[in-house]
């Protein structure tokens, strides 16, 4: 009998990804999902439980139901731009909701849990690549209630036991590549979906914010890390827990950035068509790179990315794209 998780958020982008890697390696993935910003036709390898974390008759219905051994949690409001607008609502849902999970899980006896975090919890870095064990100084509220939500695993392993694995991903990108599912988001502000837009003819121009950051050519950089590697990721930290391995909090990124303008370079090179460009005023809260070192997901999870390099993210999300 293949052994239940349960995903929250699993309708969602890296979280369907997941499901998917899961089934492949012999779980039983049952996504838990409010579907405000998830997708129905991206359940495809296990039921959908259609709920909210703060709906506890549902949650607890779901651990009942289902009995799971472990929980990846991926259910969270995730745009940086958002929580500067409403702070609340992202405390509520991100810190609120995760608690109200973690108190179900408690309730149900499941002591595993992989955690969806953010490189926007370590704020503006000092220099360089930004290690495992750096300081972190959120500059956002998003990035702020994934921070509270690290700290309260800690309280809970240390009084109730709870194992966990925190994931902190650099920038998610790219797409299923056997095209089954793919990134969409309502509304979409990522940038690749928009810059791969803009080169179906869908979009004028491509939004660029900030061509002044002390960065190369003045564009944000960040580092780009494909969506199937992220799901191997949780895949190996849930056996990582299942082995007995001790709670850890790792980065998950390539090690190397690259600007807005080269992603949108790259998406050129692609398609093979070009992409107008309109230089707006910087976003608040956004820093100016985000590069991640990511020696203890390589070391204790055995994690290397194989789909990651800018060329190959591009290519699988126009691929999808055109699917549409």
């Amino acid at each position: 009998m293949q052994p239940v998780v349960l995903v929250t958020g699993g309708a969602g982008y890296i979280g369907s990804h997941t499901c998917k890697a899961l089934h492949g390696a012999g779980y039983a993935p049952v996504s838990y999902d409010d579907l405000e910003r998830g997708h129905v036709s991206a359940v495809q390898w296990g039921p959908l439980q259609v709920g909210s974390l703060q709906d506890q008759a549902t949650l607890r219905r779901a651990f009942e139901t289902y009995r799971p051994i472990a929980v990846l949690h991926f259910a969270a409001l995730a745009y940086v731009g958002e929580s500067m607008q409403e702070p609340g609502r992202y405390y509520t849902n991100n810190v609120g909701g995760t608690l109200a999970l973690l108190e179900a899980m408690r309730d149900h006896g499941v002591d595993q849990f992989v955690f969806s975090s953010t490189c926007a919890t370590f704020g503006v870095p000092a220099a360089g690549r930004i290690g495992d064990d750096d300081d972190q100084h959120p500059i956002n509220p998003y990035g702020s209630s994934k921070l509270m939500v690290e700290r309260i695993l800690r309280d809970y392993e240390t009084v109730h036991g709870l194992r966990s694995v925190v994931l902190r991903y650099f920038n998610a990108a790219g797409a299923d590549p056997d095209v089954d599912i793919g990134e969409r988001h309502e509304p979409e502000t990522h940038l690749l979906p928009l810059v791969l837009a803009a080169a179906a003819g869908h979009l004028e121009h491509v939004e660029v914010f900030g061509d002044d950051y002390p960065t190369p050519d003045g564009t944000c950089v960040r580092d780009y890390v494909h969506v199937s590697d992220l799901a191997d990721a949780h895949v190996r930290a849930l056996e990582h827990l299942r082995a007995g391995g001790a709670s850890l909090a790792c980065n998950l990124g390539t090690g190397v950035g690259a600007s807005v303008l080269e992603v949108i370079d790259q998406v050129e090179r692609t398609t093979g068509r070009s992409v107008a460009r309109c230089v707006r005023a910087r976003r608040e809260g956004d820093p100016p790179e985000l590069v991640a070192a990511v020696e203890r997901a390589r070391r204790d999870l055995g994690w290397n990315p194989s789909r990651s390099d800018l060329a190959t993210i591009v290519e699988d999300a126009w691929r999808w794209y055109r699917s549409g």
